[in-house]
């Protein structure tokens, strides 16, 4: 219900944060990351340069930019193409398959790239994506709200997690929700 109070995405994200925290407290520090590949590495790891600029396009629709930079500027195309050849392995498939479907919807029905429409229409596609609307072979037996759920919380994983899985770069999400960036043991910051 919703009372007519209204969070900034900064607020929302600090009681996030404090949920996650109180929720690594009683599961024993479960975490979402873990076993994350760490790396970054210019180019493309497992995504083809059309798979990124889509990949691109939809981490911008899932974090969109307002105050903050988005998911495009947070790196997270490059959390993913990371992942995928990691601990994401084996989820190469599903994302195979589910961009190749979304371009082939992108095109059959405007006869553009995801990334070249306008961004209610791509905010419109995700949404027929969730709610299993999409039309085409590709998307049948669920894996339209399967591959968006997978999408999301991906996403959401290489924006808000820590810059050493590939994505958050320059610490946006830290920034943002106040956090302090981690000081690396054996960093001399002072310049001597």
């Amino acid at each position: 219900m919703n009372d007519g109070i209204k969070l900034s995405r900064k607020d929302f994200l600090k009681i996030a944060a404090l949920g996650a925290g109180a929720l690594s407290l009683t599961t024993g520090g479960l975490s979402l990351f873990e076993g994350c590949t760490a790396s970054r590495r210019p180019g493309t790891m497992f995504f083809s340069e059309d798979e990124i600029k889509l990949t691109e396009a939809i981490a911008e629709q899932i974090v969109p930019a307002d105050d903050w930079p988005g998911g495009r500027d947070a790196g997270v195309a490059n959390f993913l193409d990371t992942q995928l050849i990691g601990s994401y392995r084996r989820f190469q498939q599903d994302y195979q398959k589910g961009l190749a479907g979304l371009e082939k919807s992108c095109a059959d029905k405007y006869h553009r790239k995801f990334e070249d429409l306008a961004w209610e229409t791509q905010t419109a596609i995700l949404q027929d994506m969730e709610t299993g609307r999409l039309d085409g072979d590709v998307w049948k037996n669920g894996f339209s709200e399967y591959f968006f759920e997978l999408l999301r919380a991906h996403c959401l994983q290489g924006y808000y997690g820590s810059p050493r899985h590939g994505g958050n770069k320059n610490y946006i999400s830290y920034k943002m929700i106040g956090l302090d960036e981690p000081q690396i043991v054996g960093e001399n910051r002072s310049g001597i």
